[in-house]
């Protein structure tokens, strides 16, 4: 199975520049554009972080431009939430993010959480978002629901999807409050059972790790990417979109692979922050 994994397209309702003059749908357009020549995909993945206002009119371009890219393969279009995001918003134009879900979490907060099954693989979106905030976390009633999910196998195994990842980089000044906040309780969820990835988002950089020896894959932003090559305690963002294909089975799978869009001012900076501000950051967070 061949996953085409999105995140971080941070689309906006004016389609233009944003603050750091970065112009999201264009860069998601050009994603796209550049992946035209791929093959095989069964299905596509956006882990969060759709739209950067929780605006209807975001979702809705993001759907028309990956549903797009998504009917040429005959492939679904999972959709996750992200910190960015807004359930209301994200609920009409998506729904629970799935195509035709097979279950969907019953939720009063309205958590987007959703199960369907490709090709014999079952796929488990989950809502880690936390309004108002930039960490993430999953609710005990996601977590037991996610339990009741796993309990019964699937024929070819599990893949579970979400925003925040339940891994982070030490050397990243932001990274370690910025991610899931509960990745234990996730660990005990997917204990024993046949998970077999977890993707994830929100950093903007590519990086890998395990979690009950789950590899869990965290892939780049659509509309930026983090540049680690940074003094300690500071961080800087440059422009270029990315993406992944995620390969299932074979002798050598779970594998990972990253593609870059040919962008000419790919690597420019769009934004940096220093010590002070990286700290009043956290503070905020904390």
């Amino acid at each position: 199975m061949r996953i085409l994994h999105l995140s971080d397209t941070h689309v906006d309702r004016s389609d233009t520049p944003n603050e750091y003059g970065v112009n999201a749908t264009d860069s998601l357009r050009l994603m796209l554009a550049e992946l035209r020549h791929l093959r095989d995909v069964d299905a596509v993945v956006v882990t969060g972080d759709i739209a950067d206002d929780g605006a209807v009119e975001a979702y809705t371009a993001v759907q028309q431009l990956v549903g797009e890219f998504a009917r040429g393969h005959n492939a679904p279009v999972f959709y996750t939430t992200g910190n960015h995001d807004e359930r209301g918003a994200f609920g009409k134009v998506l729904g629970s993010g799935h195509p035709a879900p097979e279950a969907v979490l019953d939720s009063e907060a309205s958590e987007r959480a959703a199960v369907s099954t490709v090709g014999g693989r079952r796929f488990v979106t989950l809502d880690s978002l936390v309004p108002g905030k930039v960490h993430g976390e999953l609710s005990a009633h996601q977590l037991d629901w996610l339990r009741g999910v796993l309990s019964r196998p699937s024929e070819r195994g599990t893949v579970l999807a979400l925003h925040h990842p339940p891994i982070s980089l030490g050397i990243s000044a932001t990274q370690p409050l910025f991610g899931l906040r509960n990745p234990g309780e996730l660990a005990e969820a997917i204990r024993g059972s046949d998970v077999r990835v977890v993707l994830t988002g929100h950093y903007h950089l590519q990086l890998f790790g395990f979690l009950e020896a789950v590899p869990v894959w965290v892939t780049p932003g659509v509309v930026s990417r983090v540049d680690l090559t940074m003094p300690p305690g500071t961080e800087r963002v440059v422009r270029g979109a990315s993406a992944s294909l995620v390969e299932l089975g074979g002798a050598a799978g779970p594998m990972f692979h990253t593609f870059h869009a040919r962008d000419p001012r790919a690597h420019e900076t769009v934004y940096e922050l220093d010590e002070g501000q990286v700290r009043a950051f956290l503070e905020r967070e904390a």
